[in-house]
């Protein structure tokens, strides 16, 4: 595995691989590889000929208050997790290298980024579409992967590769899960055992929300009022958001009638934790059916 710092050097070994007609896969990530960030190296592994790991701690997505000068920095170990799993190239920039000068450029994808995360941490999709897009310039990459944890921060990457038409396949791999059901997170070390017990609500909460909209309960707002109570009732976390949403687009759902997404984030303390699953609504008789139509005659889904 190679180790690289610098964008020219970078250049010269992929053209290299270009020439060679290699399929190239990048998985992009801010480092404190944990088996999430290890399944989307694996799938690229599959995939590609060649992978790039960029590992690249990114100022600009962070607002200010954040934990960026706190953020885990496992360099040494994420060198040896990279390689145990194949990784061809690992490149690791420092600031200067990716932000020079003063930044002039900022890409924000609308409407999308108005939701969700994107109310409590302004900025922060704008500083993931700009450190992806000089990925996807300097690497250009045949296909990137990406978690589906950050279902809000996929979609933004999607969306800003069509618009912007970057020649890029961007493959979604599903959320990774620790034995308890917790999401893997970097920022999962940050807790004590405490904490990671409190966590467990949120995994709870998404199950609990998906088996009511499977047995049949369809208003939004009576499954977010579960949740909220659900949440109110663990010591040490307070809940950011629970939402119900449409999965390609993030607008509100306030009946449910196809698939949904369900998104939350909580704080424990200091510490910010999301999560999400899609639900796929197959049955065809609910309770708002059963409201608009009380004798259940002649009722089609």
């Amino acid at each position: 595995m190679l180790k690289i710092k610098k964008i020219v050097e970078l250049r010269k070994i992929l053209e290299s691989y270009r020439l060679n007609k290699n399929i190239i896969g990048l998985v992009p990530t801010m480092g404190a590889f944990h088996a999430g960030h290890l399944s989307l190296i694996n799938r690229a592994r599959r995939d590609c000929d060649q992978v790039v790991v960029s590992l690249f701690v990114n100022p600009a997505q962070f607002s200010p208050g954040e934990d960026y000068n706190k953020y885990p920095r496992e360099f040494e170990s994420d060198i040896q997790k990279a390689k145990a799993a194949g990784v061809d190239l690992l490149f690791a920039p420092n600031e200067d290298e990716l932000y020079p000068r003063k930044l002039l450029t900022h890409i924000e994808v609308a409407d999308i980024t108005d939701c969700l995360c994107g109310k409590t941490r302004p900025g922060h999709f704008q500083g993931v579409a700009l450190v992806v897009a000089k990925l996807f310039n300097i690497i250009q990459p045949d296909k990137a992967y990406f978690g589906e944890k950050d279902w809000q921060q996929l979609k933004v990457v999607e969306r800003m590769v069509y618009d912007l038409n970057f020649p890029v396949e961007i493959v979604p791999l599903p959320v990774v899960r620790d034995k308890d059901g917790l999401a893997l997170s970097s920022r999962n070390q940050y807790l004590n055992q405490v904490e990671k017990r409190q966590a467990l609500v949120i995994s709870e909460a998404l199950k609990m929300a998906a088996d009511k909209i499977k047995s049949g309960q369809r208003y939004a707002v009576k499954i977010t009022g579960l949740v909220e109570e659900m949440i109110a009732k663990t010591d040490g976390v307070e809940l950011e958001y629970f939402s119900i949403r449409q999965p390609e687009n993030l607008t509100e759902v306030k009946v449910i009638k196809r698939k949904v997404l369900l998104a939350i984030a909580v704080r424990l303390g200091k510490i910010r934790l999301i999560d999400n699953i899609l639900v796929e609504v197959s049955d065809n008789v609910s309770d708002y059916a059963k409201e608009q139509n009380p004798s259940g005659n002649n009722y089609r889904g």
